[in-house]
């Protein structure tokens, strides 16, 4: 675009213009330069040059339909900045400009709203075939106010629309939804004036505006949802949170109080989700200490178990490293919490352990009493012993690595033949063997140096994790050792004596064949106790899916029966479980 075209429209100067329309007719047709082919009415309509947008009007009315880079005419421009005396110059000249959607299928009443420019909307809603589209589309222009709290704007729209005020989506979100997660108190107490069911529509997670308030920590949009409907507090997600586990979850402190204060928490505090845990589980979990003390002073069950067998304790004992770990866990211990294992057994499971075939009895045990103390107690045991032994694998990993590191660089200041103590260079460097040598003792270097230092930066803290993290340095750390074994073959070529005799030859492949032997006699040995962990965790996988399946086995006791109930893992089931029998797990 010429420059001064470009100043003229950015000061609005009409005489320049009119004087460069005159120079050149053509000039009229430029886009700025900045890529976004925005016309000079598109840049005459953001900055509210009425008097020059007319003139351009009169010259080229057709360019009030033009539209930019994302799909937008300058009538978006204009409603985009609430001008309203532009946007009734670019309606009147051509009314279906009105009806032209930018590439996000934004209408212009649209953009209005998300900006808040009543003055805009209240025109652009005289003509009320521009809510037609919004029907079928996935947001509506009422979903943009309520977003930004514009509550005039909302009326504006139910006036018209109020089935508006139901209509959800990609994720379920009603523009109740919105205002409640953004904090719009006024935008909330409209919608919930037009119905107060609208309060109990939930998302696609199950999330009701109350939930969103909670989890956003919204203490006032909390308090008029629950004046209104106190039924929505008894809701639960998908997940079985409760309005009460999304505020502790999502560490919402004032919000938990007033949860606290003005329901009945008796049967909130304790209820527990779908994994069993309750808003202590949670609180502990999240190493939140002033949301552990308060719900401790208001009676929460210290000792509930969840689907892992884990009580309060249990889950701070399970990671002490944190400080806030620290204060929790004498405020447990202060108000009687225990681990697991020393929580009493229930009715059912002493008569279960007396009858091994009596079957559980939901309406004798406190519903987060799950599984069987004694089989939880075993399984705690086991996911122990395996993590213990995937921490000592990980450190041995480490050391072996550091060990082939001092070897090949001891190998490599020290090569075979020694140095020219004259000129410092290796007296057998010209040799193809020990350029093998060099080659393949700096890759073992490097690659065991590069092990080190990723197990020395990576500290994961899931099992499944620190599997993979072995799985990928176990097998680098065979190619480095198999690089370090090629590097010292290569060496004793190096200095064995070939002249015209057999003997060096014979002596190198003496070497080569007790060195591969004894690899390749490791390797079939670690092979066949693979397989057999292969062939142990298909049985259980299998019996597992006849267990979830219904189907009969005789073979599968009560205990299996519970475990394949239950909603751990998947990885860490087949892990744990199938390696009980053989005692050792192969990766």
């Amino acid at each position: 675009m010429d420059r001064r075209l470009q100043e003229t429209i950015l000061k609005g100067d009409i005489p320049t213009f009119l004087a460069l329309i005159q120079e050149n007719e053509n000039i009229i047709n430029q886009e700025m330069p900045s890529g976004s082919r925005n016309t000079i009415l598109h840049m005459a309509a953001r900055f509210g040059h009425l008097e020059l947008a007319e003139e351009i009007v009169k010259l080229r009315p057709e360019m009030v339909s033009e539209v930019n880079k994302k799909m937008e005419s300058p009538l978006h421009e204009a409603c985009r900045q609430g001008k309203v005396e532009m946007v009734k110059l670019l309606v009147e000249t051509d009314p279906w400009v009105l009806y032209k959607l930018n590439r996000e299928n934004e209408s212009v009443l649209f953009v209005a709203c998300e900006r808040g420019k009543l003055e805009v909307v209240n025109y652009l809603l005289e003509f009320q075939g521009l809510l037609m589209p919004e029907v079928d589309a996935v947001t509506t222009s009422l979903y943009a106010a309520a977003l930004g709290g514009f509550t005039e704007i909302v009326k504006e729209i139910l006036k018209i629309r109020q089935d508006f005020a139901w209509k959800k989506d990609n994720n379920g979100c009603t523009p109740l939804h919105l205002a409640c997660s953004k904090g719009h108190l006024e935008t909330t107490r409209e919608l919930l004036r037009l119905d107060v069911d609208l309060s109990s529509l939930q998302d696609n997670n199950g999330r009701t505006p109350l939930h969103w308030a909670a989890i956003k920590g919204r203490v006032n949009i909390i308090d008029e949802i629950l004046c209104v409907s106190l039924e929505s507090a008894e809701m639960i997600t998908k997940d079985g949170e409760t309005v009460l586990h999304l505020a502790v979850k999502n560490n919402q402190f004032d919000a938990v109080k007033y949860l606290m204060e003005n329901l009945n928490v008796t049967t909130l505090i304790n209820k527990p989700d779908h994994d069993g845990n309750t808003a202590m589980h949670l609180a502990t979990a999240g190493k939140l200490s002033t949301m552990v003390i308060y719900l401790l002073k208001h009676n929460a069950d210290v000792n509930a178990i969840n689907r892992k067998g884990q009580t309060a304790l249990d889950v701070v004992e399970s990671d002490v490293s944190n400080s806030g770990a620290l204060l929790i866990l004498p405020a447990i211990q202060d108000a009687g919490g225990k681990r697991s294992d020393q929580v009493p057994p229930t009715f059912t499971d002493i008569l279960q352990e007396k009858n091994p075939n009596f079957p559980p009895n939901k309406m004798l045990d406190p519903p987060n009493h799950h599984h069987r103390h004694k089989h939880r107690r075993r399984r705690e045991k086991q996911l122990e012993i395996q993590t213990e032994g995937l921490r000592n694998a990980r450190n041995t990993i480490t050391i072996v690595a550091v060990l082939i590191a001092t070897v090949t660089f001891a190998a490599g200041i020290n090569p075979p033949g020694g140095i020219n103590q004259n000129n410092g260079k290796a007296i057998l460097g010209m040799k193809t063997s020990f350029k093998v040598f060099v080659v393949c003792n700096v890759v073992a270097l490097f690659m065991s140096i590069g092990i080190v230092i990723f197990l020395v930066s990576i500290i994961p803290f899931r099992r499944k994790s620190m599997m993979k993290l072995l799985a990928l340095t176990h097998k680098v750390m065979w190619v480095s050792m198999s690089f370090m074994a090629a590097a010292y073959v290569a060496g004793m070529w190096t200095i064995l004596p070939h002249g015209n005799g057999w003997g060096g030859i014979w002596v190198l492949v003496a070497i080569m064949g007790i060195g591969g032997g004894c690899t390749a006699g490791i390797c079939m040995g670690l092979g066949y106790l693979l397989a057999q962990h292969w062939i142990r965790k298909w049985k259980w996988r299998k019996n597992q899916k006849k267990g979830r399946d219904g189907t009969p086995n005789s073979s599968i006791s009560r205990v299996e029966e519970l475990k394949s109930m239950k909603k751990c893992d998947s990885s860490s089931n087949s892990d744990v479980d199938s390696s009980d029998q053989g005692g050792y797990h192969m990766y």
